[in-house]
């Protein structure tokens, strides 16, 4: 899942980033409204968390632009203005939800999680290839039985490589898909992370690499 970030309170961002990367979404980082729109138009988000006090103007008015453009990416609203009007405001124009700071960065990762699965497609809850197993809403991974412990990068270029398996997987894919803006798309980043995780699925490997092309799991 990726998600981009709204906020100019840097330290506020640096927090709220850090929870959700360990949670094991990709986060971009904007710290106006242009600098927004600009990776809205170029990015597919699953979710936003939009704050309303930015330093060119309201969150709510670049809301209204994006669902008047037909943008339905679920978006979170943060505001220290909490009262009712300003709540109902933000409805008005087209948020999904609405959190008042101070807030508990726990809390935004648990609306930030059910907002993205409402605006996803339906999926398989259960994925699975050469004895590899992910049981998705547990989170929980096993290969002929015997429960895996993965990061969450792990975790989600896996469920890539299952949800498409049969199919090669380009490492331009893997960078949009599991990793944010951070990454580097020429460094090795992706193959370091499916070396380890045929590390821990063990053989017969599972993952196989496409020489020039990706990677692909045998259905």
């Amino acid at each position: 899942m990726r998600v981009l970030l709204v906020e100019d309170d840097h330290e506020l961002g640096d927090q709220v980033s850090r929870r959700l990367r360990t949670r094991g979404f990709a986060v971009d980082r904007a710290s106006d409204l242009g600098e927004a729109d600009l990776k809205q138009s170029v990015h597919r988000y699953d979710c936003v968390v939009l704050d309303r006090g930015l330093p060119d103007g309201d969150g709510l008015d670049l809301l209204a632009a994006w669902r008047r453009a037909g943008v339905r990416v679920p978006v979170l609203v943060l505001t220290a203005l909490g009262a009712v009007n300003e709540r109902v405001a933000g409805f008005t124009v087209g948020a999904d939800d609405y959190l008042g700071k101070p807030f508990a960065v726990e809390e935004l990762e648990v609306r930030v999680v059910a907002l993205c699965r409402r605006g996803e497609a339906p999926r398989h809850t259960l994925l699975g290839a050469g004895g590899v197993e992910m049981d998705l809403p547990r989170r929980r991974v096993t290969r002929d039985g015997v429960v895996l412990t993965l990061t969450g990068k792990e975790f989600a270029v896996l469920e890539l490589l299952l949800a498409r398996a049969g199919r090669v997987v380009t490492r331009t894919e893997l960078i949009e898909h599991c990793w944010d803006e951070m990454a580097e798309p020429m460094s090795n980043v992706v193959d370091a992370v499916v070396a380890q995780l045929r590390r821990k699925l063990g053989d017969p490997p599972v993952v196989v690499t496409v020489r020039g092309a990706g990677f692909v799991v045998e259905p």
